[in-house]
């Protein structure tokens, strides 16, 4: 084997699953088409379930003074996140090249191998390992690995080589979006219609203006470069009677809202992660995070099956908890696409969802929808409220110092916190001390008060989900542990 996992394609998702790998001891391979990072920003921020994803490796720090907001949409109509109590900010204007770049610093000071400028050509799973010719630099080569990751984008050369099945629905119109410099535009929210269409304008730092448009009756067009900003400049005229042809663009794009999601998220040997598993209209800036939840949840249970201490069975649940995430992801983005590109005829729709959105359990609902907050896996049954939700944060005593349970991740090892000092609970688990850290601590603050009320211990995942909680979970702790850690050594 070249690598034990090689994945296809260095953006977020790839990244993040192959810095999750490598936190875990694993070889990996990064094959990247593009010689270097574009510099490109379709997503701007990261909402709050990818704040605590990244604070529970201790990423954000590196991301320096972030600028965090409540305010949020659905479809265009505003949405307060403040509903959702005890739950980060979504972090606003920070680009995705920005993410990028930190996510690939983190990834080759673990020891990632990135190899841009190789373009994968084809690929052959014979069940033992997966063949992968490519091109690079020096020519064409085949690599072999155990597992093979695909990120590589909505045309995911991984996920046609590999043949899985992408259903949904193809584009119905094209919209352009473009960073400029040298304009001055009013701000206009996101859904604000105007006769023929949609715009859109988005103060930036650092001077930069961001523009959506979206002109009704438009096809969709193939395109294999980017769109003239003639183009652009023409259409934002048609719809709202301003001349922008003057500005400097930074950057410019087209896309769609086609709609579409793999039935399966693996393949024998090849499993794929974010965009190439579902494309979606861009609605909420849900896409790059989605994504890199994906990876989260993958990458530790590929590393645990390719180091042996886990059966192969475990990357099922993979696709059993991201697949209905993928779907929830494609409904909402799809209900927002009809609210803010749809004509008048939507706008009764539109009053009456903005009177929904005034009873706080609907803003709740929405927000959590939007942010990844109400996602839920199924780790078996049980009546503590936490069981198969996120871990809070959590402020403890450890050993006289002070911690949290998002510190606790920054390993990413599975966590047992044992908040009784019960020595009988830690022997019991003791089986599995190779593979998950096994913390005696010490609540801070009011913590009884919430859902941690009476808790006596909780096992965390790596990727920060309550696979076990006493009392309240209806089967005993070693068989959560082998469930999620494998057999005990």
């Amino acid at each position: 084997m070249d690598a034990p996992v090689i994945v296809a394609g260095a953006g977020p998702a790839g990244l993040m699953v192959a810095a999750e790998l490598r936190l875990a001891g694993v070889d990996v391979t990064v094959i990247e088409r593009l010689p270097g990072r574009t510099g490109e920003s379709r997503g701007l921020g990261f909402t709050a379930r990818t704040m605590e994803v990244f604070d529970q490796r201790g990423l954000l720090r590196r991301f320096g003074d972030i600028e965090t907001s409540n305010q949020g949409h659905f479809g265009g109509i505003p949405v307060d996140f403040g509903v959702l109590e005890g739950a980060h900010q979504a972090a606003k204007t920070v680009p995705q090249s920005a993410t990028e770049a930190i996510l690939e610093q983190w990834a080759t000071e673990l020891g990632v191998d990135i190899r841009r400028g190789h373009e994968l050509l084809s690929l052959h799973d014979d069940g033992d390992g997966v063949r992968i010719d490519v091109r690079g630099p020096d020519g064409e080569q085949t690599l072999r690995a155990a597992w093979v990751v695909g990120c590589d984008g909505g045309r995911s050369t991984v996920r046609k080589a590999a043949g899985f099945d992408f259903p949904g629905t193809a584009a119905t119109m094209e919209m352009y979006l473009a960073d400029l410099r040298g304009v001055e535009l009013e701000p206009r929210m996101i859904g604000e219609t105007v006769p023929g269409g949609m715009v859109m304008v988005g103060p930036l730092p650092g001077g930069i203006t961001r523009i959506i448009v979206c002109e009704r009756g438009t096809p969709p067009q193939r395109r294999a470069e980017p769109p003239a900003f003639a183009e652009v400049a023409d259409a934002w005229k048609r719809l709202t009677g301003i001349d922008i042809s003057d500005a400097e663009p930074v950057w410019v794009s087209a896309f769609g809202d086609a709609t579409r999601q793999v039935t399966e998220y693996r393949r024998g040997r090849v499993l794929l992660s974010g965009d190439s598993a579902h494309i979606h209209l861009p609605a909420g800036g849900q896409g790059m995070n989605t994504s890199i939840q994906d990876s989260v949840n993958l990458g530790w249970k590929l590393a645990a099956v390719v180091r042996g201490t886990a059966p192969e069975a475990l990357l099922d649940t993979y696709h059993d908890e991201r697949h209905p995430v993928g779907q929830r992801l494609l409904m909402n983005t799809q209900a927002q696409g009809l609210l803010f590109l749809s004509g008048e005829e939507m706008q009764p729709l539109r009053d009456v969802l903005a009177e929904l959105i005034r009873y706080e359990e609907v803003s709740r609902h929405l927000a959590a929808m939007v942010s990844g907050l109400e996602v839920r896996y199924d780790v078996g049954s049980g009546s503590h409220p936490l069981l198969g939700l996120r871990m809070p944060r959590l402020q403890l005593t450890r050993d006289g110092r002070a911690t949290s349970s998002a510190e606790l991740l920054h390993q990413g090892h599975g966590v047992l916190l044992d908040l009784a000092d019960n020595p009988e609970l830690r022997r019991r688990a003791a089986g599995w001390k190779d593979r998950i850290d096994i913390v005696t601590g010490t609540p801070e603050g009011a913590w009884s008060d919430g859902p941690l009320a009476d808790t006596a211990a909780v096992l965390i995942r790596p990727d920060g989900y309550v696979a076990w909680a006493a009392p309240g979970s209806h089967h005993d702790l070693p068989m959560a542990l082998e469930r999620w850690f494998g057999p005990a050594r």
